[in-house]
């Protein structure tokens, strides 16, 4: 077992406040209209365990624009279906010339373990409810974008927190750079102990409470399926929790509004709310190839020059 490989990029939990800034400094270097072959004759894995449309897509593109080869892995269809362990497919992919392997696995730690046994930089694109950190960079080069500094920010996420490796990456990650952060949901879909996330973390039950005075509104995903497993009526979120203009009038007036994706218009938010100019969600998605592009560029290429 050795060190993760320099450039891995595993948590935001463990990563210096310094570090994350240096990581949104480079992603205000990337343009991908404008790439430069930082990864030319480097070979990207792109290893995943759980369907995925945004990350496995804008980590591709990001690698294939800075000049990298992708392979993409799936469990159907390869030698993980028929039983392989994640070390041997591990061993398998730096065998055959991985440079890094960017990995999303259903199960908390598995990039880490990955990371423990192989000498290339390894990827979390999001391990079960642990964490997702480029999903939290390219929320946090969205927020930046629009506001002037993370310091004093009021950021609330709303939503389905105990499921969410979203929100986990995001809390640790605008924590650090000086932002209060409130969270909002149900007992069953926000625990009491999640203020324990990071210092300084508020909850509260009322939508209302969390918004007022917010200059960034995060809504997550709300599963309907997990909603009536945990016998919470599906009218009853919507009533309590849907954004609607009303209530983002209680935010400040240039307060944006986020969403990770894919969204449930008429669930977590209006369509008037998902189309509203305030409304960042898409722009986020976009982000998402910049900031790749700076993980992978971090990991394998030549950032700094």
């Amino acid at each position: 077992m050795t060190k993760a490989a320099r450039g891995s990029l595993l948590s935001i939990e463990h990563l210096q406040a310094s570090e994350i800034l240096a990581l949104l400094k480079l992603t205000r270097r990337m343009n991908p209209l404008k790439p430069r072959p930082l990864l030319r004759g480097k070979r990207v894995v792109l290893l995943f365990y759980e369907p995925s449309t945004r990350t496995r897509t804008s980590f591709e593109i990001a690698a294939k624009s800075m000049g990298a080869i992708t392979t993409l892995v799936q469990s159907s269809g390869s030698s993980i279906e028929k039983g392989e362990s994640l070390l041997d497919t591990g061993y398998t992919l730096r065998a055959v010339g991985a440079d890094a392997i960017v990995i999303r696995h259903p199960n908390a730690g598995a990039p880490h373990l990955m990371a423990a046994h192989l000498d290339v930089p390894v990827i979390n694109a999001g391990d079960g409810m642990h964490e997702h950190p480029s999903q939290a960079l390219l929320d946090a080069y969205t927020i930046q974008r629009h506001k002037k500094s993370f310091k004093g920010l009021q950021v609330a996420i709303v939503g389905d927190i105990l499921h969410s490796r979203v929100a986990r990456s995001a809390v640790h990650l605008l924590t650090k750079l000086g932002a209060k952060m409130i969270l909002c949901g149900p007992p069953e879909l926000l625990p009491e102990v999640a203020a324990s996330l990071a210092p300084g973390v508020r909850l509260t039950r009322h939508l209302e409470d969390a918004v007022r005075g917010a200059d960034v509104i995060m809504l997550l995903r709300v599963q309907r399926e997990r909603l009536a497993g945990l016998k919470i009526k599906l009218q009853d979120y919507i009533d309590r929790y849907q954004m609607t203009a009303t209530r983002l009038k209680l935010a400040k007036r240039d307060a944006i509004v986020m969403h990770p994706g894919p969204i449930i218009r008429g669930l977590e938010l209006t369509g008037e709310i998902a189309d509203s100019e305030q409304s960042k969600i898409v722009q986020e998605v976009s982000n998402g190839v910049p900031t790749r592009m700076a993980i992978l560029a971090r990991a394998v290429g030549k950032a700094g020059k």
